[in-house]
This record gives structure tokens, sequence and C-alpha cells, in this order.
């Protein structure tokens, strides 16, 4: 039988970027950078909050990522690494170690290394992957 599992990503809203922490059951995954709340615009803003299936998407560019499908007039949207929201993120969400400042972070790769470990080891028992993202406040 498949099971479903939610990751959950707490979000605080800033000027210059969105920062987030993931948990799953309660322990702490990963903190997050995005874009800042901008009405969903495509390329500018994070997406909006709600829950989403994850899935594996393969990129020419980037090989097979966690893909963060049916996002409300949204593509191509993924959790990929980074540590400046502006300067390398068009939407897409990104791991990190540690939070610097308003959409910046440190260790990005190795957070994204610890999370897609986390996803696959679900996917791979044949269960589903959720990512509700709900804002701190």
């Amino acid at each position: 039988m498949k099971n479903t599992h939610t990751l959950v990503l707490r979000r605080k809203y800033g000027e210059q970027g969105t920062n987030g922490t993931v948990t799953y059951q309660g322990r702490h995954i990963c903190h997050t950078i995005e874009l800042p709340d901008r009405n969903n615009i495509p390329r500018i803003s994070c997406i909006p909050e709600g829950r989403y299936k994850l899935q594996k998407r393969q990129y020419p560019r980037h090989g097979e990522q966690i893909g963060i499908p049916n996002v409300l007039n949204r593509e191509a949207i993924l959790i990929h690494p980074a540590n400046n929201a502006l300067k390398e993120l068009l939407g897409c969400i990104a791991p990190v170690t540690a939070l610097t400042g308003e959409g910046q972070g440190t260790g990005s790769r190795a957070a994204l290394q610890e999370l897609k470990a986390l996803v696959y080891a679900l996917w791979d028992q044949g269960d589903d992957v959720f990512l509700a993202i709900r804002s701190c406040g």
C-alpha cells in the first residue's frame, strides 16, 4: 500500500527574500531561501502557500531534480541549490544549511543532498511525498 509523507516548509517573508525551514515528522531537515512574495508573478516571486506533490524531474542542464508541478500559473519549479535568491532563483526553492540574510544562505549543495536523501528514500519505497508550504505567522 502506498503511504503519503508530508514535509512542512514554514516561511518568513521579507523585502529581499523569503526564508523558511523544512521539517519532516517534527525533525529539522534544512532551511530554505526563495524570492520575495510578489503575488506569484513568474520568475520574480516565490510560489503560493499550499500543498504540492513532489515529483522527479529530468532536466538537460541540472540532471534529475525534485520538481514541484501543478503550481498555479507556473512551470518548471524545482528544488535546487542556490545561496542568493535574487541572483540565482527564478521562482524555485533552494535548500540551505544556514540562513545569512533575507533570501540568502550558505551550504546549499549539502542541504540539497540531505533533502534529496530523505525524499528519494521515501520515493524508493513507492510512497508519495508532498510539500506543505505555510507562513510562520
